[in-house]
Order: C-alpha cells, then sequence, then structure tokens
C-alpha cells in the first residue's frame, strides 16, 4: 500500500496476525527456463555470471534481481523469471557466488562493492533506466545502491529485506521465541558448551527454517538446475559476513546498519514486500516502508521468507504491478527511461 500511516499500518499488523494460511503453490514448470543470453562481465575482484530472459519494448523497463546470501545463486528467481514474458529480467550470480569467479578473497566482501556490481552488469547490457529487485541479502546491496540516487533507477523492490544486523538478529529472537519449547530448548542447548548430536541440533533449526524460512519444498526443476549447474551456497562467504547460523551473527554484518539510507529512497519508486511468517517480521519492515514517504508496502499471505518460493503467483504478480506502475511513470522521461541498445558479449 502507498503512502502508510499510523492508522492503516495498524490495521495491516492486525489483520495480518488474522490471514488464514493460503493455498499451496501450484505445479511450476518442469525445467528451469534456459537463458536467452549469458556473460561474464569484469568487475573489481572478478567476473560476474549475468544471464537475460525476455526483450523489454512498449515502455517495459528491465529488472535485475538480486540474489540473497551472502553467498547464494540466481537459481532462487526462477519464478520472477515469468516477468520475462513482457521484459528483460537479468539474473546474476554475485562475486564468490554460484557461477561468477571466486577470487576468495574477503577484502571484496563489502557491502559498497557488491552494490558497484549492479553499475557494471548495466554497463555491460546497455541497460538505460532499469528496476532493481533485492531478496534478503540482495535487498541490503539494492538499498546501498539506490541510496545513492543512479539516474538509471526507474523502481525499487526490497524483498524480505535485511536492512540493518540489529533489526534482523531482534526480529530471528522474536520467532524462536514462537516455536514449540522443547524446540527452543534444544536450540539453546546446541549453543551451550555441551551441544547434542548434530544430528539434533540439525533437526532444531530445520523446524525454525520450516516455519520462517521456507513453507514449501523447493521445485524439482529448481533441484535439477542447481545440480546441472553446481550451484550451492558459499559457505565461507556467508559464515564470514553474517555468521554460522541464522540464530547468532558473529559476521561483518553484525554491525551493518542501512536504516540511514532509507531517508535517501524516493518513495515513488519503492516497494516493500515481505511474507506473512517471514523471518523479519511485519512490524519492522513496515516501520521501514514508514520512513520512505510514498513508498509501496505488500505482505504475502502464507509466504515465509522465500516469499517467491512459497507463493509464486502472489509474489510474481505484486512485483508485476508494481513494476507496470513504474513504467508508467518512466514514460513522463522518454528520454532517460529508453533502453541503450545492448553490446556485443
Amino acid at each position: 500500500m502507498a503512502g502508510l500511516d499510523r492508522r492503516a499500518f495498524l490495521s495491516l499488523l492486525g489483520a495480518a496476525a488474522l490471514l488464514p494460511a493460503a493455498k499451496p503453490a501450484l505445479a511450476r514448470p518442469a525445467v528451469f527456463p534456459p537463458a536467452d543470453r549469458e556473460l561474464m562481465v569484469p568487475v573489481k575482484g572478478g567476473r560476474l555470471y549475468v544471464r537475460t530472459n525476455g526483450v523489454s519494448a512498449n515502455g517495459r523497463l528491465p529488472v535485475l534481481l538480486l540474489h540473497g546470501g551472502p553467498g547464494g545463486m540466481h537459481s532462487t528467481f526462477h519464478d520472477p523469471l515469468e516477468l520475462a514474458d513482457e521484459r528483460m529480467v537479468v539474473l546474476y550470480d554475485q562475486l564468490d557466488s554460484g557461477r561468477s569467479d571466486h577470487p576468495d578473497d574477503p577484502a571484496n566482501w563489502t557491502v559498497a562493492r557488491f552494490a558497484d556490481e549492479i553499475d557494471a552488469i548495466a554497463a555491460a547490457l546497455g541497460l538505460g533506466r532499469f528496476h532493481v529487485l533485492g531478496h534478503s541479502w540482495g535487498a541490503t546491496i539494492a538499498l546501498e545502491w539506490a541510496a545513492r540516487r543512479p539516474a538509471t533507477l526507474a523502481g525499487l523492490v526490497l524483498a524480505s529485506p535485511f536492512v540493518s544486523g540489529k533489526s534482523w538478529i531482534a526480529d530471528v529472537a522474536a520467532r524462536r521465541a514462537a516455536l514449540p519449547a522443547d524446540v527452543q530448548a534444544v536450540i539453546d542447548a546446541c549453543e551451550g558448551t555441551a551441544p547434542p548430536p548434530q544430528a539434533t541440533c540439525d533437526a532444531a533449526a530445520g523446524a525454525f527454517y520450516a516455519a520462517f524460512n521456507r513453507r514449501e519444498p523447493l521445485p524439482a526443476m529448481r533441484k535439477a538446475y542447481e545440480a546441472a549447474q553446481n550451484l550451492k551456497l558459499n559457505e565461507k562467504l556467508y559464515v564470514a559476513m553474517n555468521g554460522a547460523g541464522e540464530f547468532t551473527q558473529t559476521g561483518t554484518l553484525k554491525d551493518y546498519d542501512g536504516e540511514p539510507l532509507l531517508a535517501r529512497l524516493d518513495g515513488t519508486r519503492t516497494l516493500f514486500v515481505i511474507g506473512q511468517y517471514d523471518e523479519t517480521r511485519i512490524a519492522t519492515v513496515a516501520a521501514f516502508a514508514e520512513q520512505v514517504p510514498s513508498a509501496e508496502f505488500a505482505v504475502i499471505p502464507g509466504a515465509a521468507h522465500g516469499i517467491f518460493n512459497d507463493r509464486p503467483d502472489e509474489s510474481v504478480a505484486v512485483v508485476r504491478g508494481f513494476l507496470r506502475r513504474q513504467d508508467a511513470l518512466a514514460q513522463k522521461d522518454v528520454p532517460a527511461s529508453q533502453p541503450a541498445k545492448p553490446r556485443n558479449p
């Protein structure tokens, strides 16, 4: 919703708490869509794997999708690829992730350098104006980049965003406290000096993930694609920036605070979206949205942190509608909104 006021915000919280579980996600395509184009884009520290699908025409601007992690991969966006029926969709793996180069240099693992990757990709593809969607850690990068107020930004989607280490770990603690007492006790023991067997700890953590990270199983086509492409989480990068797990942060992001950047965003071009059962809570993200005047805010019923996996139809529909509205706004500035011709790979 646009322009959240306090009354609307409180009404939203009450309604969200009463929402019934949404219907299970529909069956998805059997095969992960192949890329229309693939290229390796040079950036500081190495090269990024980039793939595109679809063509932008008739005022439909490209959208660049930033995966979570740190250390995740582009395959998490199998469902938003549906947007390629009306615009170019750009997926990529961040440095040291997926099919991109893995220089394994911690000097590269800064939010600012990851944000610089966006400009490098846009230049390589010859993009003019375009949209950016970041999910989770990807939203951290998107926020950092958008706060620079780049002229190329047409629309910004911050999905299940990690905005600050402090707010994130507070929300995870609150979600953890909502688990059954016996599960909480196991998690506590696993963090103690004499932890139970690893399988026991994994099962307790799995209960948290099943409730708040991903409530629906991964599609078979995504599993097959990741296996064929050898895509998997870069655990070293994840641990260095986040920590060993979701419950405590020991990495560099524990002290990250992107909240002051919210004031620099253009609210008329910004959407915050979150799952009903997300790891980061509705109240937290709604409060972030309130700091961005005129920003839109949406909750995906029945979804946890993996909104596109849990409720793909609803999540893609929300994003599609927002991007179309931003396309219309961009038409008021035709010279700036027309994408440049792509460069040869």
